[in-house]
């Protein structure tokens, strides 16, 4: 517990958090910067990087590729495979350094964060070109990863500043105060779909909040997890209190949630995985103390509801950008579009009409494609599985194949007259295929909307204000969102996190994240 004045003074210097600004690619000069940018990172290609355990950097003799998925011979980064043996030697580093990162000032820690954020402004277009080569994305999707990722650092360092302000209470002859403290050792397991945002926005809510973690990132994204290791590096984080574990997830991950110092498990990926987690985590071994806590998002089944009263141009154009933004391999992606009788046809012509002048496909490296890879060949074969299940459960309208082309491309696609009990239209796909189902009315929509067991985002077009406050009680997702697209939510504005099994409703970037990472103590002395 630090001194309160120390920690308001601070918060005065820096000041309120305020958005990183996207960046404006209508103006040329930001175009040069980011070739430049894109071609000062191939010029990194094919390098070998370690695992770093407690500061040291470890290169194992077993190692995998990490590719560019619109070029799958072409190498990002070769990265060391750990084990069982270099994980159990990463939670003994992880605990060692806690001793002392627990119970560091929270200024400190908030300044390593301020550190880390002004790096990685600087550095904003080359952490973007990364993404645009590892994960294929396109540049403006890149950016906007990168600048949330900014966001995370700024914001969390400021509310764990909030969160050491502790109040003083004169009660019935006794001084009381509630403070919080950090959990201790905890594994970060982020996805590869927001490689640079979600690996940076869980792992600096643990890190400021007072614990040390194991950073294992996912294995087709391990090179943006460390250019970001290496700005925490670089912004002064002590050794051991980030270890960078790059392998089998199945191996090392298995190793990290089971073990008895483990004291959480932070993770963002797919449900079966997570609910692997969360099952393991829950049996106790021997030597534990302490429950361990699962912090988990694990996607969705999002939807798209259009009544007869919306603005029917703009609901098009929300279905297209949130069914297809990044290929669609968002767990916030609208890949349910579900839309009242009345307005059924007429507003279908117009999603074909937005796909058509939209979804522009090709290598994301050109500036000029929306619509680059899927990530991996696993996604791809995945993704045309579905789409071949979706030829039989609904009426194909647009897209629908693989492109005859290197790389993992797939047109963006569109399936309509679907039942809402079809596959297409219950299991995740995480990949460019949207699902149109027609609903009586209103009301029907949104009951299809919440018929799946999923709860993560939503959307509502309407511009009727009983059916919107009907919506706001009954519509069951965790981030809603009235005439607008249903990705995109924004650090400190949109807290992020879904309801049933997409996940514990953590709520990233909102007021109570850095609570799930540390334990309340309560103290009364008598005066």
């Amino acid at each position: 517990m630090q001194n309160t004045q120390e920690v308001r003074t601070m918060l005065e210097q820096i000041g309120e958090f305020r958005s990183e600004s996207l960046t404006d690619f209508t103006l040329p000069e930001n175009v040069a910067a980011f070739e430049s940018a894109l071609a000062r990172v191939r010029g990194q290609f094919g390098q070998r990087h370690p695992v770093v355990i407690g500061g040291k950097e470890i290169y194992t003799e077993t190692t995998f590729t990490s590719i560019n998925p619109a070029h799958p011979d072409q190498v990002i980064g070769i990265f060391s495979k750990a084990g069982t043996e270099l994980a159990l030697q990463a939670i003994e580093a992880a605990d060692a350094a806690f001793v002392t990162w627990g119970r560091t000032p929270a200024t400190e820690r908030a300044a390593i964060m301020l550190r880390a954020a002004a790096l990685m402004r600087a550095r904003k277009h080359e952490m973007s070109a990364w993404m645009v080569y590892e994960v294929g994305k396109n540049w403006v999707e890149a950016d906007a990863d990168t600048v949330e990722a900014i966001d995370f650092l700024e914001y969390y360092a400021r509310q764990m500043l909030k969160l050491e302000l502790v109040e003083v209470y004169q009660t019935r002859g006794e001084c009381d105060t509630l403070h919080y403290i950090p959990l201790g050792v905890g594994a970060v397991i982020p996805p590869w779909n927001f490689p640079l945002a979600i690996t940076v926005g869980m792992s600096s809510g643990a890190i400021v909040a007072g614990n040390a973690i194991i950073l294992k990132p996912a294995s087709d994204s391990p090179m943006i997890a460390w250019e970001y290791f290496k700005i925490l590096r670089e912004a002064g984080l002590p050794a051991g209190v980030c270890n960078y574990l790059t392998g089998s997830g199945a191996v090392a991950g298995e190793t990290l949630v089971d073990h008895p110092k483990m004291r959480f498990i932070a993770f963002t990926g797919s449900k079966e995985v997570g609910l692997r987690i969360h099952e393991r985590a829950a049996k106790p071994q021997s030597g534990q103390i302490w429950i361990k806590r699962t912090i988990l998002e694990m996607g969705g089944k999002d939807a798209v509801v259009v009544d007869e009263t919306a603005d029917l141009d703009a609901a098009a154009k929300g279905i297209v950008m949130s069914a297809f933004g990044f290929q669609g391999q968002k767990c916030s992606a609208g890949s349910r579009a579900i839309l009242v009788a009345e307005i059924y046809d007429l507003l279908i012509e117009k999603i074909l009409e937005q796909a058509r002048k939209i979804l522009t496909i090709g290598d994301p490296e050109q500036r000029e494609h929306y619509t680059g890879p899927v990530v991996s060949h696993n996604q791809y074969r995945t993704v045309l599985d579905y789409i071949e299940i979706g030829k039989r459960e609904g009426c194909l309208l647009y897209g629908g194949k693989a492109l005859e082309r290197d790389g993992y491309f797939i047109e963006s696609t569109i399936f309509a007259d679907v039942a809402p009990d079809a596959r297409i239209a219950q299991e995740e796909i995480f990949g460019p295929v949207l699902t149109i189902i027609k609903a009586k009315d209103w009301r029907h929509a949104i009951e299809i909307a919440n018929g799946t067991e999923f709860g993560l985002t939503g959307a509502y077009y309407s511009t009727d204000p009983e059916r919107l406050a009907y919506a706001r009680r009954e519509f069951n997702v965790g981030n809603l969102y009235f005439n607008r697209k249903c990705t995109g939510a924004l650090v400190g504005i949109h807290p992020f996190g879904g309801f049933n099994m997409s996940g514990t409703d953590s709520k990233a970037g909102g007021p109570d994240y850095l609570l799930l990472f540390t334990q309340a103590k309560s103290i009364g002395e008598k005066v």
